[in-house]
């Protein structure tokens, strides 16, 4: 069994202020060992199920962040941003068995994470077919399109519950829960125990119910911030700019709709 975890950070356990998830900020060294600790304890958890590889994906801000040392010997690490409209799932492909999701968060505009948000702070509200899309969203989606399924999540509570919607057989942990600018969180370690135990008792069942619908054909839109954002992007080939910060892109085939998000934002 092949496992492929996607890792972020700020849905890690504790999280609380944009400092702690910055590269440079003096928070951010402490924030980028939880980050870490909660993915070992993922890795832990899937060796433990019978994974007989993991790949590992630093999906955060530079890409650059997971502690190399605390990794086991059997993950295989990709770092950096190599331009594929994969994105935070750069490296999964049709051999995996299960995707596995650690310090995800909720999308742009929900009030259950501090710094919830979508791809960038440019955009306001992103859409697949009228629904509102997180990271997660656009992830689990492209997992699907490889025919592999998203098992795992930990992240705010919010996350987990719209993650329970796409994804209806999806197991998740809860690490924290947002009010305005303060948050409720488990503890480093409990977290990293619930991750661990959690992974492992997910990928020991069937994950028939793991797996998002695909639908037949896909709308994007794309609301931004502001009109310059929506400007530049619109010289995507085929998007429609419907309104000054508002552009719109469809296509049957999702990788399309990847390959725009890319380019857009």
């Amino acid at each position: 069994m092949k496992v492929f975890i996607s890792s972020d950070i700020e849905g890690t356990a504790g999280i609380t202020a944009w400092d702690e998830a910055k590269k440079g900020n003096p928070d951010y060294a402490e924030f980028r060992e939880y980050m870490t600790d909660e993915l070992v304890a993922a890795c832990e958890g899937a060796k433990a199920a019978g994974a007989t590889e993991v790949c590992v994906k630093d999906a955060h801000s530079t890409a650059r962040n997971l502690i190399l040392s605390k990794l086991p010997e059997y993950v295989r690490i990709v770092r950096g941003w190599s331009g594929h409209p994969d994105m935070m799932m750069f490296g999964i492909d049709h051999s995996y068995s299960a995707a596995v999701y650690i310090g995800y968060h909720n999308k742009a505009g929900t009030d259950t994470n501090p710094l919830a948000h979508t791809l960038t702070g440019t955009i306001s509200k992103l859409l697949i077919n009228g629904e509102v899309a997180s990271e997660f969203t656009i992830n689990a989606l492209c997992a699907a399109r490889y025919r592999v399924p998203s098992t795992f999540l930990a992240g705010d509570a919010g996350m987990c519950a719209d993650a329970k919607i796409l994804v209806s057989g999806i197991s998740t942990v809860a690490t924290s829960e947002g009010f305005g600018p303060a948050t409720s969180s488990l503890s480093p370690s409990a977290s990293v125990k619930a991750i661990r135990d959690g992974v492992e008792a997910a990928l020991s069942r069937d994950l028939a119910t793991c797996m998002p619908r695909m639908a037949d054909s896909f709308e994007l839109i794309i609301e931004f911030t502001t009109p310059v954002e929506a400007f530049r992007g619109s010289w995507y080939p085929g998007v429609e700019h419907i309104a000054p910060r508002t552009l719109r892109f469809v296509s049957d085939d999702f990788f399309d709709i990847q390959r725009a998000i890319r380019f857009i934002t």
